[in-house]
């Protein structure tokens, strides 16, 4: 579907026209599996949680957030982005507080190994971010909007407001500051 056909859904959505949000699943769901399907890839080969569950909760989340607006097909795949990130975050600490005894040992190494490699990474991920988003809210949605909604940077120049030049300039600088801060947790 048309990009601008998925904006003037999420219009009447926002609006609280009854048929906006009935319409607005169907016309988005195989790009969300799409970006499920991209977060997947960047976890374990053996993650319990499948793209389709991890939509399915996003969605489930992003209907039951109260007064929750968008402002066009960009922002709103940003916020099912960050919906789904934080789905794999919780889960990821969820399997995490699983792995531990009541007195904090690990129960299985050689599991407790694969699980290190490849789970922390989004924990550490998620924490960094929450920081960004402390410190820039601005730079923390540029990561949103470009890591995990998958725009572009012509794409984010619009949505954010900003010239092309700003936001290669400010995206850069984002990416140093993730990396130095996930070097320096070890992940």
């Amino acid at each position: 579907m048309e990009p601008q056909s998925v904006t003037r859904i999420l219009e009447r959505a926002a609006a609280g026209h009854p048929s906006g949000a009935e319409l607005l699943i169907p016309v988005v769901y195989e790009e969300l599996r799409r970006l499920a399907r991209a977060y997947m890839r960047r976890e374990r080969a053996d993650h319990t949680l499948q793209p389709t569950a991890l939509v399915n909760e996003a969605c489930a989340s992003l209907l039951a957030s109260e007064g929750l607006t968008w402002e066009g097909r960009a922002h709103f795949f940003a916020i099912a982005s960050r919906a789904m990130r934080r789905v794999l975050a919780t889960h990821a600490r969820d399997r995490r507080a699983a792995k531990r005894t009541p007195d904090g040992v690990r129960v299985d190494m050689s599991d407790a190994i694969t699980w290190a490699a490849s789970t922390v990474d989004m924990i550490a991920l998620d924490d960094t971010l929450q920081k960004l988003e402390r410190l820039n809210p601005e730079h923390a949605e540029m990561v949103e909007l470009r890591y995990f909604g998958g725009l572009s940077i012509d794409e984010m120049s619009v949505v954010l407001g900003f010239p092309k030049r700003t936001i290669e300039r400010r995206w850069r600088a984002v990416q140093a500051w993730i990396a130095r801060e996930l070097q320096a947790e070890g992940s």
